[in-house]
């Protein structure tokens, strides 16, 4: 039995949730399956909304529901099933959050703290120039200085001549020299 669910309009994931309006499921509590069948979509909605990422949410709705059918003869006694899955649920997110936490300071321990916010802009003036470059001043440049290719090789892969090459590349030098203000 599928539980009813209105949703208006599409929207951010935030105004979904605030606009979610879930009717409770109705279940008699006495078998698994049918705790199940009247659980599991709203799970994975509610998860959903929690974790902002669908398959997220539906592997902890999994995961939740397996560890629910594994307990389940202690389960079906309590006072709220559902409330112990939800419980079950959340804590398996927090699980996977310290997870990814320990993971990023691990990753970010590794990294030497030297600040890199001037390489970084620098970088991004370069790549802006070099996109700004005519796309045969910017293959030849590409291939000559960044891939040690002789002109005579270059003009092979650009289908031209060497002069033709060396000439794209004084080229291109001069526009980056111009562009990011170099003295050469």
């Amino acid at each position: 039995m599928e539980r009813p669910l209105r949703q208006r309009g599409s929207c951010s994931v935030m105004e979904e949730a605030a606009r979610l309006e879930i009717v409770a499921p109705v279940h008699d509590g006495s078998d698994f399956e049918s705790f199940f069948q009247a659980e599991y979509a709203r799970l994975c909605q509610a998860l959903y909304l929690l974790t902002r990422d669908p398959f997220e949410a539906e592997d902890l709705a999994q995961e939740t529901m397996t560890r629910v059918l594994e307990r389940w003869d202690r389960v079906k006694g309590m006072e709220s099933p559902v409330g112990y899955a939800y419980r079950t649920a959340l804590n398996l997110n927090r699980k996977r959050l310290r997870r990814i936490a320990v993971r990023a300071r691990r990753v970010f321990a590794a990294i030497p703290s030297e600040d890199h916010s001037g390489a970084v802009g620098d970088q991004r003036d370069v790549q802006l120039a070099l996109s700004r470059l005519p796309a045969g001043q910017r293959e030849a440049l590409v291939l000559v200085d960044w891939l040690a290719m002789d002109t005579e090789q270059a003009g092979r892969v650009l289908g031209v001549e060497a002069t033709t090459v060396r000439v794209r590349i004084h080229r291109a030098r001069s526009s980056l020299r111009e562009q990011l203000g170099g003295d050469r």
